[in-house]
């Protein structure tokens, strides 16, 4: 039983007691005596057949039904087995079950048939989704730098059920790159990606999607036999997530190499003047 339930209970009572006096004025004790037994009618008769499973759920209308019923067995016992002595009410008793009546059947009428309320929308689950590159880990040369790829992997976040894509696809990985040469210094400029599918066409990408490009973030110059640690996150097509039709990702490396130079350069110095 819900609180709603109890409540419809309550008001069908009232309102049974209420218009008791004004259906038939003889015999009863009164507006309050005849709400109290509209009241112990209702929920009385109410909760036995909900104890006895007669009616089940939390239907308003079935509600209504069996507490009305239930207030008026009370009310008309009441009035044959043991009536009042017959004595009009009074004007102002009246007034009160106009008033009473009036506003009980508007709160049923407002709890019967007034839209229900929609219930809040639930926020969608969001997941990532991850497919595995393979080999997820391998070794690259391009001239003079050489390096090793590590932990790629594609990733784009979906609407758990609808499988709704809500972020697109993503190419990330871990990448080392060093400095092969014994007499050049290097300095990164940058890479673009490109997906090369199975006739070896770029695959592209789909519109308002930036290009896979690679900004090194070191800035830094690689002398011969250093390394420098990048990291790989950019757009992937959804075109290549089909079964079979990524077959290489090719990356061009623009740097620029210089000239490796040592010299000795003598400072001519003395201590305290000497």
């Amino acid at each position: 039983m819900t609180f709603t339930i109890f409540v419809m209970w309550v008001l069908m009572g009232v309102l049974a007691g209420v218009v008791a006096g004004m259906v038939r004025e003889q015999g009863g004790y009164g507006l309050k005596r005849d709400i109290t037994l509209g009241l112990v009618g209702s929920i009385g008769l109410s909760w036995l057949v909900r104890a006895v499973s007669l009616v089940s759920g939390s239907g308003l209308f079935v509600a209504a039904v069996v507490a009305l019923i239930g207030a008026g067995i009370a009310i008309a016992a009441q009035r044959r087995i043991r009536p009042s002595a017959p004595i009009g009410e009074q004007k102002a008793d009246t007034w009160w079950r106009w008033g009473l009546s009036a506003a009980v059947v508007v709160i049923l009428g407002w709890m019967l048939f007034a839209p229900a309320q929609q219930p809040a929308a639930t926020a969608a689950v969001v997941e990532d989704k991850t497919y595995a590159v393979t080999p997820a880990t391998m070794t690259v040369k391009a001239g003079i730098v050489t390096g090793e790829v590590t932990d790629m992997k594609v990733t784009e976040r979906i609407e758990q059920g609808s499988e709704r894509v809500v972020s697109p696809a993503k190419l990330t990985a871990r990448f080392v790159l060093k400095n092969g040469s014994a007499n050049q210094s290097v300095r990164l400029v940058t890479g673009k990606i490109r997906y090369i599918d199975a006739q070896g066409q770029p695959i592209t990408l789909e519109d308002n999607r930036a290009d896979p490009i690679v900004k090194f973030t070191s800035g830094e110059r690689l002398d011969p036999g250093q390394e420098v640690n990048e990291s790989i996150d950019v757009d992937f097509p959804a075109a290549a997530l089909k079964g079979n039709t990524l077959k290489a990702i090719r990356m061009d490396l623009a740097y620029v190499p210089s000239p490796y130079r040592e010299e000795t350069v003598n400072l001519a110095v003395s201590i305290g003047g000497k």
